[in-house]
């Protein structure tokens, strides 16, 4: 997901990340554990999957790498701003009835995640806060001599699409470079996905990010990640690779030792914060209440954005790649003089962030009400040399149609041409077409 790194965010990210460290260096074993848990359910997909919001230079995405947490938010459809990974509130360490569960609270012991560790993987030194508390998850370091390696577990309840099923599909290599990836079907019907992928898109640092995600059949996640280095950021490179190969992998989040420890999450585990209105449990929304949530469901039938996006393409390109579904679609074009990226999001409901996406720059407003506003700037991915070419529209209503188009394949890797391989206007008459607002809806 799948990681909005940019080398203009780095002292954002330097800053963050100091902040972040010295205040889980306040909480107990316990809050700095849950702050964690919040952040893997919030956002694990954000790893693997990439619908971007993009336009207006506003930052739309953000992302958590499993094992590490990493602040931001999402533009929602309704207006509001979705939490990605923002830490839950921290809760105190004495409970404030002793021996009481909080509602949807874990009552794993994390000693019993720790040896179903240690147990299904080869001998080594371990190094892992708050054995004595309780939760869902665990982060931990791991020593074999040969460099010391950041581990993470999660254990949850899975729930549909994004929250479930999706977790264990492999990503899209436009937007999630890695080395390997494999899904397949175990024995008892679970997926396995395992991804041999990098914290950082552009690899301008070399940390490997490694994860096996299965999905058991009776709707359970087991999530594992593991790093050639001791934390996921902030740490040097300690080895070639992290620790256990794919096979070892495998054998661990498959391990019977597992379903104990799953049977005990509760039907509805919510640390974030928001009562469990969010998401069914699943990470929360960021307050987004469930008449808001059903709006934020609307968006166009499968398949019907990224056709309509090839039928208004300019002849002369040849189509070399394609995905997305929903709201978002992109395709990578090529018109001869090399591979162009190109990715639009239609929008419903977004009047609300109106303002703030048409608030400076390059705007117009037609005389149908709807606003266009024209961006080029630097690709925020860490490919050499790319730029970012972007016309966003907005109707009075809140139908929002955002196009843009780089000038490269990928945003991550260095650019292949000039300039992408449409113009300006044509980015604007594309997003102006009629035919958004004709779309099916779902």
């Amino acid at each position: 997901m799948p990681q909005n790194e940019s080398p203009q965010n780095d002292g954002f990210e330097d800053a963050l990340g100091a902040i972040l460290h010295r205040t889980c260096d306040g909480f107990a074993a316990d809050d700095r554990r849950e702050l964690v848990e919040g952040g893997l359910r919030r956002g694990r997909r954000r790893l693997v999957r990439r619908r971007l919001a993009v336009g207006g230079g506003v930052l739309a995405l953000a992302a958590v790498a499993v094992g590490g947490v990493y602040g931001g938010s999402l533009v929602s459809h309704s207006g509001g701003t979705s939490s990605v990974a923002g830490p839950p509130r921290p809760t105190p360490s004495v409970d404030p009835v002793p021996g009481k569960q909080r509602p949807g609270e874990a009552k794993i012991l994390v000693a019993d995640i720790a040896a179903a560790l240690k147990s299904n993987l080869p001998e080594g030194k371990w190094e892992i806060d708050g054995l004595d508390g309780f939760g869902q998850s665990l982060v931990g370091v791991y020593d074999d001599g040969k460099g010391r390696s950041g581990v993470s577990v999660g254990l949850f309840r899975a729930g549909t699409g994004e929250a479930g099923q999706d977790q264990v599909v492999c990503p899209d290599k436009v937007f999630v470079p890695y080395d390997d990836c494999t899904e397949e079907t175990v024995p008892g019907g679970g997926r396995l996905m395992i991804l041999q992928g990098y914290v950082y898109p552009d690899k301008r640092e070399e940390t490997k990010a490694w994860r096996a995600v299965l999905l058991t059949r009776d709707g359970f996640l087991v999530d594992v990640s593991e790093y050639n280095a001791a934390a996921e950021k902030g740490a040097p490179v300690s080895r070639g690779n992290p620790p256990f190969t794919p096979a070892q992998l495998k054998a661990l989040v498959t391990a019977d030792d597992w379903g104990l420890l799953t049977a005990q999450l509760p039907a509805n585990v919510d640390a974030s914060g928001d009562g469990g209105q969010g998401d069914g449990g699943q990470g929360g929304t960021g307050g987004i209440d469930r008449q808001d949530e059903s709006r934020r469901h609307v968006e166009p039938v499968s398949g019907s954005v990224q056709s309509t996006l090839r039928s208004l393409l300019p002849e002369g390109l040849e189509v070399a790649g394609k995905g997305g579904d929903g709201e978002y679609a992109y395709l990578v074009v090529d018109d001869g003089e090399g591979r162009s990226l190109v990715q639009i999001n239609v929008q419903q409901d977004m009047a609300n962030v109106g303002d703030d996406l048409f608030g400076g720059g390059d705007v117009t407003t037609l005389p149908d009400g709807r606003r266009v506003k024209l961006t080029q700037q630097p690709g925020e991915k860490g490919g050499a040399g790319v730029v970012w070419w972007t016309a966003d529209t907005m109707t009075p209503e809140g139908f929002r149609v955002v196009v843009s188009a780089f000038n490269a394949g990928t945003q991550h890797e260095a650019a292949t041409r000039a300039e992408p391989a449409l113009t300006m206007d044509q980015l604007k008459s594309i997003a102006l077409s009629p035919k958004w607002q004709q779309l099916p809806m779902k």
